[in-house]
């Protein structure tokens, strides 16, 4: 199937999917209110073959170390598959799915699919990444760009209850130490060991929760224009420190919902 933009709707909600600009969520609007920012950096994209951070761009699997570009510098961020044309595998009314091969410079072969369903009061992203050859750590997660304001209202306030904040080094990477949470403004990430659950409210207007039975969550806060609330399967630079290895019997996934309610 073509890689065409498609439009999922289900009630008043509708979201615009976008496999040939790096299989993102383009745009979610609720009641003709559009809830992500638009522009340069806009949408939700997916992250992987990693999340975040990879220091100097470099990882290791067992004896050998392997380059990724420095699309970040000094450092490799957020996988490249938000930079590839995506294959539309099958499209309904309220849900789409895509795929996106792992390629160069990712120096093993792979498969990424990613499933965008939508319902009347919900988005919910479902991907994995599978192998039929050689094993290979990997993360999973998703990078949102939720809108500050909503129209002319008041600003979007960020709750949650996380158990510990991955403290960050002047690199922007974990130091490996775990401090209790810190007030904002934020760009860290955030151990949630029962799944993770931050609640977004945009006052009089919309609550939205992001959950996920992930335990990491990066929150993004200091761009005026837009929030990020991102849900992952590991830390920043986790290739390194904590990775989750993809096998030919058992591939890596994550899923994440977001639910909301007018207020």
């Amino acid at each position: 199937m073509s890689n065409e933009p498609i439009t999922l709707t289900a009630g008043d909600a509708e979201a615009t999917v976008l496999p040939g600009n790096g299989g993102r969520v383009g745009g979610l609007r609720v009641g003709g209110v559009e809830l992500l920012r638009q522009g340069d950096r806009y949408g939700c994209f997916p992250m992987a073959p990693w999340c975040g951070r990879i220091r100097e761009g470099r990882f290791r699997d067992g004896a050998t170390v392997h380059q990724m570009p420095l699309n970040s510098p000094p450092h490799a961020i957020h996988g490249f598959v938000r930079d590839a044309a995506w294959r539309t595998a099958r499209v309904t009314p309220a849900e789409a799915v895509l795929t996106c091969d792992l390629t160069d410079p990712w120096p093993y072969p792979g498969l990424v699919t990613q499933q965008i369903a939508l319902t009347e009061d919900a988005l919910t992203l479902t991907m994995s990444v599978e192998t039929y050859e050689s094993s290979f750590p990997a993360q999973l997660g998703w990078h949102p760009w939720f809108n500050r304001t909503l129209g002319d209202g008041a600003g979007v306030t960020i709750a949650f209850d996380a158990a510990w904040q991955e403290e960050r080094g002047a690199d922007h990477l974990p130091t490996g130490e775990r401090v209790d949470p810190r007030p904002g403004p934020w760009d860290d990430c955030f151990g949630m060991p029962d799944g993770v659950d931050v609640t977004l409210t945009w006052p009089e207007r919309l609550e939205l929760t992001v959950t996920s039975p992930e335990r990491w969550v990066v929150v993004y806060d200091e761009q005026e224009a837009a929030v990020c609330v991102e849900p992952q399967t590991g830390p920043p630079n986790g290739l390194n420190t904590a990775p989750r290895l993809v096998t030919p019997l058992e591939p890596l996934e994550a899923t994440t919902t977001w639910r909301w309610r007018r207020l």
